[in-house]
């Protein structure tokens, strides 16, 4: 692997699937050649690193007095980093997963409102040519709260239509089942039985339920076109991506009043504290009505 090109391919992954602001993707990448410089001069491979090599790097920056901040944004550079080497490919482990950061603050994901979410899903053409296809995508992404990299991997031989479960291979190839409702369900038969059984799919993907023209797997950064597409189509100015979606669809459930347990095991998430951040964000949105609405705050 060859480092400086690696760099380069991680700003187009900070562009396209973040979707980071110019300036942001910038101090990234910044970041980034500053670490490559340490490692090169410490002769540390870059697939090869370990925690301890990163907390050298670390405290190599400390010593010219960077604020929490700063170092904050270094350490999410570097983990943004090895995270984009482990879904190219490059590495099977990130040696920045242990990793902490200074506290600064929660910081609060974006979500869409139900109305959002329905005007995103009405803004596709479905007399297109995979808009029955994007439909079942977006809709199955908010149903179930998917990662872009478990819808892109589902497969038909994992959806149990008679028991409206899907059976989703999550982080470190852990299984979960998440249940589906009957409309997404439906959604999802419709482009399987009309759409996909009458293309011509390699048989590589035989099993993969979302396919291109080419009768292959979907790549993330079509997940994320697709969705910006729609989105501009909808007229939502909100910065979007699949993990909006995910990130909506464990919010409104949170207001819908469900057990965080029971959200915790539909995400996939190893601890309960990572699922938390949602009973954040449904205060943070009680908080915003209560300052847009009650008659004090314009006083």
């Amino acid at each position: 692997m060859e480092l400086d090109k690696s760099i380069k391919d991680f700003k187009s992954y900070l562009k396209i699937e973040r979707s980071l602001s110019i300036n942001s993707v910038d101090a990234y990448v910044r970041d980034i050649y500053k670490y490559s410089e340490y490692i090169k001069t410490n002769n540390i491979s870059v697939l090869k690193t370990n925690l301890e090599d990163i907390r050298g790097f670390i405290k190599e920056i400390n010593k010219i007095g960077i604020s929490a901040r700063s170092q904050a944004r270094f350490i999410s550079s570097i983990k943004s980093f090895y995270k984009f080497l482990l879904i190219e490919g490059f590495i099977s482990n990130s040696p920045a997963e242990l990793l902490a950061s200074p506290k600064i603050g929660v910081k609060i994901p974006t979500v869409l409102s139900i109305d959002e979410v329905n005007k995103l899903i009405k803004s596709i053409d479905l007399s297109s040519k995979h808009g029955e296809r994007n439909r079942a995508i977006i809709e199955t992404i908010y149903a179930c709260g998917l990662r872009v990299t478990e819808l892109i991997n589902l497969k038909i031989s994992n959806i149990f239509f008679k028991d409206n479960f899907l059976k989703i291979i999550g982080k470190g190839n852990k299984e979960r089942l998440c249940p589906i409702a009957n409309k997404t369900l439906s959604y999802l038969k419709i482009y399987i039985d009309e759409i996909r059984n009458h293309s011509i799919i390699k048989e590589k993907d035989s099993d993969i339920v979302f396919l291109n023209n080419r009768g292959s797997k979907l790549s993330r950064i079509m997940i994320f076109l697709l969705l910006k597409k729609y989105a501009e189509i909808a007229g939502i100015k909100k910065n979007i991506s699949p993990h909006t979606l995910r990130h909506s669809f464990a919010t409104h459930l949170i207001d819908g009043g469900a057990d965080l347990r029971a959200i915790q095991e539909m995400l996939g998430h190893q601890s309960i504290t990572t699922t938390e951040i949602y009973t954040h964000l449904d205060k943070e949105y009680l908080r915003s009505n209560i300052i847009s609405y009650h008659p004090r705050s314009n006083k």
